[in-house]
């Protein structure tokens, strides 16, 4: 039974037609085999291998990369995927675009709009904070985490993406928090989306493009502040 109905599908279809350049989206997953250690199973791997081959369908200009966690293990490490499900978005972009966990609910909209995006080398940042990302000496780590239900969610995760297009110092991940129980604790995630730069400071809630843009600022400043509220925050 396909995951994407009917209607999205044709949705979707008209949607890509504007593409312009190829997109590649490499996934890492887990061969679904009888002989899986019990408790190592990937929860949502094999529903995101058949949502992107699903979505990769609808466009001859968007190709699926299909690779095991553990048989291709030293590309794994090169691309620093520590954790499946988990798929990188290659077009026209300078950073690295990254995805753990399905995106499902509101953020299979932060697919579709990357996909697009990278497609036609689209960037919706202002001139201030292109200039800021030029003058960038070290390197990003932006990490937003969400949830399928979160309203809010795809803004942030859609924002972070867009920083690491324009920058080939910045890697973004979009973080499906409910599936990764461990990342949740560490980065005491009550309420999303939360996003966390260069494991230094958080921001709590969809803030505008200026706000995470000073955040980033202060994150490289020789003390940083460690959380950083914001007025919408969605559990």
């Amino acid at each position: 039974m396909a995951l994407i109905g009917a209607s999205d599908r044709e949705k979707i279809r008209e949607l890509f037609k504007d593409l312009d350049g190829e997109v590649t989206i490499t996934y890492f997953t887990q061969r679904e085999s009888p002989l899986l250690i019990p408790g190592h199973e990937c929860q949502f791997c094999k529903e995101t291998r058949e949502l992107l081959e699903e979505v990769a369908s609808l466009s001859d200009k968007i190709h699926l990369q299909i690779k095991d966690f553990y048989r291709d293990e030293v590309q794994a490490k090169q691309l620093q995927i520590e954790r499946i499900p988990a798929f990188i978005l290659e077009g026209k972009a300078r950073g690295r675009l990254r995805f753990f966990g399905i995106p499902a609910g509101y953020e299979f909209s932060t697919l579709i709009e990357d996909i697009r995006a990278l497609s036609r080398g689209d960037l919706s940042l202002s001139p201030q904070t292109l200039q800021q990302l030029q003058t960038l000496q070290q390197n990003l780590h932006i990490q937003v985490f969400v949830t399928p239900t979160c309203p809010y969610c795809p803004r942030m995760a859609l924002l972070a993406h867009q920083l690491a297009m324009a920058s080939e110092r910045v890697t973004a991940d979009v973080v499906e928090i409910s599936e990764f129980v461990d990342l949740a604790q560490r980065y005491r995630v009550q309420g999303v989306p939360k996003t966390v730069i260069n494991d230094r400071l958080e921001v709590l809630g969809a803030v505008p493009e200026a706000r995470l843009m000073q955040q980033i600022a202060q994150a490289f400043a020789p003390q940083a502040t460690q959380t950083s509220q914001a007025s919408q925050s969605q559990p």
